[in-house]
């Protein structure tokens, strides 16, 4: 799939090298791959030199990990050039390893990682021809917006020199956001437009980021200089010298980024008129192509069709609703399920005042269930993450096109803590009842456990701590709000109502994602079934609906994902008997990070079979 400013935070890297070291390092694994006794040590051999490989090719990465080399005030490349040069490199790494690994003399454990690594390629190959199909912008991601989340919150500056590779980045950041345009235009000449409902908060955040000074003569400082200020004032320097580098950002802000900006906008407005509409990929040249990858992308299950996903779908929204009306039977409402959906979306006691103290009382609250879960984690749990997790509010120029919640996981070196985002810009659109579930699903022992265990391994290959599979790390996330609910979490009927909205909200993806891109409903249908099975309200499904619209497939991954995790565990626990341990599943389950769920089936087949065997 092709690389651009809105995926460059998923990828995976680590360590960093300077070329000349780079080409030291390829020196020695050559070397070592050459001297390796045992086919675990050539592969690890392989699999190093290629992870150096491409963690030199990207400065972005690099500085993610908290690494610093001379490319620190750079972006990466970002053209279809490079694109295309990556592809072609994935194919050759591919045959490289089936032609001269010998997958049946590995361990068990080299064995795991061959299999992730040859799904990771085969995944990219098969992406490639839709690299323009994934849209340049949406009102899920706005890339115009990356640069500035990155300064903030990935680049550190811990002396003059970062300071000035901040400055370096601004000042080049005319290269990546043309390549940007470029792929616009490249998109549209294909007939790949985005959605007709991206256009307005798209633009709107993108005139965010150069609003305030120096960027006008406003009162207030810019987001962007705000963050370089605060950080070149913690320096110990002289104050001529924090006034000389305050200076010079200010500058390229003002001669480099805010023209790349505006360009930005000019382009997106340019385009508006050859959007297909508020239609799925359906209305796109082979549309129901590209959706069969997505489903395959974000599920990892090859052959799992449309409709074998829609009828997942219906079946388990009845299934849901019926753990709903006994909740609803529980709390003595008196009314249809449906008039209980309207009681709760419309209670004002659900919701906490649309101010700053609300706001904040969402995020203590959030925080004290993070907390008391901690307390009782290990009695299912062998292995704890252990970076830290903390509670943030998404910053206000971006919770236009900020999701309602998620998770930023922790750099390796320790430098960032995992962070769970909460979208606080109007707390009309934040039930009380489900603040309980998303804290666990974002949080602990969710997103959290996964993402930092995963970085956290030892004994494997780089690239597979940061190995990205959809349907395993979303369905971890949905089955830890199951998990917490399991081991005595949500005692209260409206919280755990309020669990069962979130899991109804995921089967009706199943539903919803499928009939808009495979059976052509309309946005409106789409929020109005939304609204039909579930409390959710109507801001709220129709920002979901769009999601869905613009991100076609990841809607999915929630759903699927814990079904696969469940119908696992039943079957180790029903085969295990008193051999089975919760504790001892969830490391089967995380001892590998994200895995394909085709792999993680294999890995606890094996569980099994050792368990009983011993």
């Amino acid at each position: 799939m092709k690389r651009n400013l809105t995926t460059a935070l998923l990828a995976a890297t680590a360590l960093t090298f300077s070329n000349t070291a780079v080409q030291a390092q390829e020196a020695d694994m050559n070397a070592a791959e050459t001297e390796a006794q045992t086919e675990d040590q050539r592969l690890a051999a392989f699999f190093q030199q290629i992870f150096e490989r491409n963690v030199a090719n990207s400065p972005i990465f690099q500085a993610q990990l908290g690494m610093k080399t001379e490319r620190y005030g750079e972006w990466d490349d970002f053209s279809d050039e490079e694109a295309i040069r990556q592809y072609e490199e994935v194919i050759e790494d591919l045959e490289r390893l089936r032609a001269t690994i010998d997958y049946d003399s590995l361990n068990e454990q080299s064995q795991v990682s061959y299999r992730i690594f040859e799904f990771l390629q085969e995944r990219t190959i098969a992406d490639h021809p839709y690299r323009f199909h994934g849209y340049a912008f949406s009102t899920m991601n706005n890339p115009i917006t990356f640069p500035v989340t990155f300064l903030q919150n990935i680049h550190r500056v811990d002396d003059v020199s970062d300071a000035e590779a901040y400055i370096s980045r601004l000042a080049g950041s005319e290269r990546p956001v043309d390549q940007l345009i470029e792929g616009i235009d490249m998109a549209a000449a294909r007939g790949i437009v985005p959605t007709s409902f991206s256009f307005a908060p798209v633009v709107a955040d993108a005139q965010n980021i150069i609003s305030g000074v120096p960027f006008d003569d406003s009162e207030e400082n810019a987001a962007l200089l705000d963050d370089f200020t605060g950080k070149v004032e913690a320096l110990e320097i002289d104050d001529s010298e924090k006034a000389r580098l305050i200076a010079e950002a200010s500058a390229a802000m003002t001669d480099n980024f805010k023209p790349a900006v505006e360009r930005f906008i000019a382009k997106v407005q340019s385009v508006e008129a050859q959007s297909h509409g508020p239609n799925g990929v359906w209305a796109l040249p082979d549309g129901r192509k590209y959706y069969e990858n997505r489903i395959a992308f974000w599920t990892t299950e090859s052959g799992l069709t449309a409709n074998q996903v829609h009828r997942i779908g219906l079946n388990d929204v009845k299934r849901i609703r019926r753990e709903m009306e006994t909740i609803k039977d529980q709390v003595e409402f008196d009314g249809t399920l449906q008039e209980f959906f309207d009681f709760v979306r419309t209670d004002p006691s659900n919701y906490f005042p649309n101010t700053e103290e609300g706001k904040q009382a969402y995020i203590d609250a959030s925080k004290q269930y993070i907390d008391e879960i901690y307390e009782e984690v290990g009695e299912y749990f062998n292995v704890l993450p252990k970076a830290p997790l903390e509670v943030r509010a998404v910053e206000a120029w971006r919770e236009e096109t900020a999701p309602i919640a998620f998770y930023s996981r922790p750099s390796p070196d320790g430098s960032r803590p995992g962070i769970y985002y909460t979208n606080t810009k109007d707390m009309s659109e934040k039930q009380k009842h489900e603040m309980e579930t998303v804290a666990y699903h974002e949080g602990a022992p969710g997103h959290h456990f996964q993402l930092a265990i995963q970085q956290e391994l030892t004994g494997v290959p780089m690239f597979q701590k940061f190995a990205f599979f959809g349907a395993y790390s979303e369905g971890w996330g949905l089955y830890s709000e199951r998990l917490a609910k399991e081991k005595g979490r949500f005692t209260d009927p409206m919280q755990d109502f309020g669990r069962l909205h979130n899991e109804i909200w995921r089967a009706v993806r199943l539903v919803v994602d499928t009939g808009l891109h495979s059976k052509k409903w309309s946005r409106e249908k789409a929020i109005a079934y939304m609204m039909a099975n579930s409390p959710i309200t109507e801001a709220d499904a129709s920002k979901e609906v769009e999601r869905y619209i613009d991100l076609p497939g990841q809607a999915l991954s929630y759903k699927i994902g814990m079904i696969k995790i469940l119908d696992l565990r039943d079957k180790a626990e029903a085969e295990l008997g008193d051999k089975y341990d919760i504790r001892d599943f969830h490391d089967v389950v995380l001892k590998n990070g994200a895995v394909a769920l085709p792999i993680l089936e294999q890995l606890v087949d094996a569980y099994i079979a050792e368990k009983k065997a011993s």
